[in-house]
């Protein structure tokens, strides 16, 4: 998927105890990123920046207001899918699944598991009715399951355990490109491990690529290759997960590295999370020029006024003016204090 200045607006609705409408809420921004063929791209950043308005756009639940979609097609030539209708449209269904945050609330919990998953075959009819039960089976054998869960309902299982089940289902369809909504988020830690292997394990044997949305930096270092970092709907930064972790270059971002959790509890108080000021951004209101200088300890008059576009940098997209003078630290930097090697 290649997407090139990808923008949502939402208009508001005006109330009967309003005067005025407020203003239009820019959920995403000028959004920009490719998903290269076999990678797991991370899209990372605070609660309300807009990351999981960019998988529904990618998905067709919302319509984009400007920017283009390109999926590249298996026959190697490309499409926008904002360009087609809702029929043709249908014809990529398959490709692009979701496995959504919470697996309680999105399994129908009047169905069996073999209902559940089967539903998808049978509505893109992909294999004939009287197979479906066999290929649900060996579905739930591919995500850890005993083929014989198919006859139990979702409260019958551990959230680990629908979650797989969800994971099931978005492989029905056998896709190419899979979009983990906060996948992991709702599931103890252990169970969270366990899931993220089975990801993995996926991803080998099914040529599978992944769009990991997540907030807990953690999981997106063990999993993704490459991360976008997402601020009030607008791409700050893109790097391989090995290069952001080791040194960040956007001060938004060593700030998110900064709240990662330290293992060693001698060095927990030393007082090195870096604590932004002020609070997230309205977007509604966004600042003028960057909207993240209120925030910014290296603000500059240029910050104020000018919005910095997301330029190349050495393979790397940053949007910020002073990209190239500071010296940012990563996690083992900010974790044992020691300073940051070019």
């Amino acid at each position: 998927m290649d997407v090139r200045g990808l923008t949502k607006v939402f208009q508001p609705r005006k109330t009967l105890f309003q005067r005025r409408a407020s203003n239009p809420i820019r959920a995403v921004d000028d959004v920009s990123f490719e998903i290269r063929t076999g990678e797991t791209l991370g899209l990372v950043g605070e609660s309300g920046c807009g990351k999981s308005t960019v998988t529904r756009l990618l998905l067709g639940i919302h319509q984009p207001s400007a920017g283009t979609m390109r999926y590249r097609k298996k026959d190697g030539g490309s499409v926008d899918l904002d360009q087609l209708s809702e029929n043709e449209r249908l014809a990529y269904c398959t490709d692009l699944r979701i496995v959504f945050q919470d697996p309680q609330s999105s399994l129908n919990p009047r169905l069996q598991v073999r209902d559940i998953v089967g539903e998808v075959l049978k509505v893109n009819k992909l294999v004939p009715p009287k197979e479906i039960d066999g290929v649900v089976r060996d579905l739930l054998a591919k995500v850890g399951l005993r083929p014989e869960y198919a006859r139990r309902y979702p409260h019958a299982f551990s959230g680990g355990e629908r979650q797989r089940v969800g994971i099931a289902r978005a492989l029905a369809t056998h896709p190419r490109l899979v979009v983990l909504d906060e996948a992991v988020s709702a599931l103890d830690v252990s169970v969270r491990a366990q899931t993220l292997n089975l990801l993995r394990d996926l991803q080998e044997e099914f040529g599978l690529t992944y769009l990991f949305v997540s907030h807990d930096l953690s999981v997106i270092e063990y999993i993704c290759d490459r991360v976008v970092v997402m601020y009030v709907g607008q791409v700050v930064e893109v790097a391989s997960s090995d290069e952001l972790f080791a040194r960040p270059l956007h001060p938004y971002t060593e700030a998110l590295l900064s709240a990662l959790p330290i293992p060693d509890p001698a060095q927990r108080r030393q007082g090195r999370r870096i604590r932004l000021p002020g609070e997230v951004a309205d977007p509604a209101n966004r600042p003028a020029g960057c909207a993240f200088h209120p925030r910014c300890r290296f603000a500059t008059d240029a910050c104020r006024t000018t919005p910095p576009p997301l330029r190349d940098l050495g393979g790397r997209s940053i949007a910020c003016h002073h990209a190239e003078a500071l010296d940012l630290k990563g996690v083992e930097s900010i974790q044992t204090g020691q300073p940051t090697h070019a």
